[in-house]
């Protein structure tokens, strides 16, 4: 088995003099061949899950050893999504089986949460948890929806402009927001009705695919068709976007780390970009493997960690 590589890097400054310049350190490790995990996310006990989305199964990293297992989610599993919960749970969109999963992180138990028949085949997505302990979830098909793990009802709501809901996260007050990729549109879940509240970035069709809360509030949002990373604000409803350095960029996925700097992973430069909004400043750090293909970042105090789903690694960046 390969072992994890770790090195540090001083990532290139964008619109930035070299005094600003971040060390980062990147370690890096490899999950079982075909894997292509999609997502991950770290859990409290120090481990990382990660989704196997082309072998049917939720993985695990123990970051200390490098070693890996894989729980079976069941027969047409396509994992998709993860995210853990404050109880440890580790929830996940199931695209194969359009079901919502959970894995207890203790004896591994796999429960199954179908959608409702009738809400025909959703293209599970990510999910979120709200401050009542509820878990939204998008399907790229033109559905979201809720799960109640107390009472294991489901229920999957129509989407405004049909197909595309795509990222999904939090506030730190337990308010939900997702994006639609297709629909171009950030959106506020009520979720006592379930209904949404669509705001539309600046740029028309600007692809709006992942989205991620600061400590403020304040919405970050990748526009994969623009290249760019915007920023949306609910008390003011006011939007400002970032066009990403580079030729042709393609901002995927968004997270924001607990010092409010926001991450983007850029396909179209095979990197990892740190923006600070106080200087607004980009700094990229080039992915040592071509085609990494980082599908969503999720962190923890001083950690951001990503799934390479093109090379079959998950790998850390570690800060100040």
């Amino acid at each position: 088995m390969l072992r994890p590589v770790a090195l540090v890097v001083a990532a290139v400054f964008m619109s930035a003099p070299p005094a600003l310049a971040l060390d980062v350190k990147v370690q890096t490790f490899p999950v079982p061949n075909g894997a292509h995990p999609h997502d991950a996310a770290p859990a409290p006990d120090g481990t990382v899950w990660y989704t196997a989305q082309h072998q049917g199964a939720l993985g695990r990293l123990d970051p200390k050893t490098g070693k890996t297992e894989h729980v079976p989610l069941g027969q047409g599993s396509s994992p998709h999504g993860v995210i853990v919960a404050a109880n440890g749970l580790a929830w996940v969109t199931d695209s194969g089986l359009n079901a919502m999963v959970s894995v207890d992180p203790k004896t591994l138990k796999v429960t199954v949460y179908p959608l409702p028949k009738d809400s025909g085949y959703a293209n599970l997505n990510t999910a979120a948890i709200d401050a009542a302990g509820v878990v939204w979830f998008t399907g790229q098909s033109g559905v979201y929806g809720r799960l109640n793990p107390k009472s294991g009802e489901v229920k999957v709501f129509k989407a405004p402009r049909g197909r595309g809901p795509y990222g999904i996260d939090r506030t730190p007050d337990g308010v939900v927001w997702l994006v639609s990729l297709a629909g171009s549109y950030l959106a506020r879940v009520d979720s006592a009705t379930g209904k949404l509240d669509v705001f539309d970035p600046p740029t028309p069709n600007s692809g709006a695919r992942r989205v991620w809360s600061d400590s403020k509030g304040i919405l970050w949002v990748s526009e994969w068709n623009a290249g760019k990373l915007a920023r949306f604000d609910p008390k003011s409803k006011q939007w400002k976007e970032w066009k990403l350095p580079g030729d042709r960029p393609a901002a995927y996925a968004v997270y924001v780390d607990e010092q409010d700097k926001v991450w983007v992973s850029d396909f179209g430069a095979n990197a990892m970009v740190r923006f600070d909004p106080t200087t607004e400043t980009f700094f990229s750090i080039k992915i040592g493997r071509d085609g990494a293909n980082v599908r969503q970042i999720l962190g923890r105090k001083g950690e951001v960690w990503t799934p390479e789903s093109g090379t079959d690694h998950l790998t850390v960046y570690r800060f100040q």
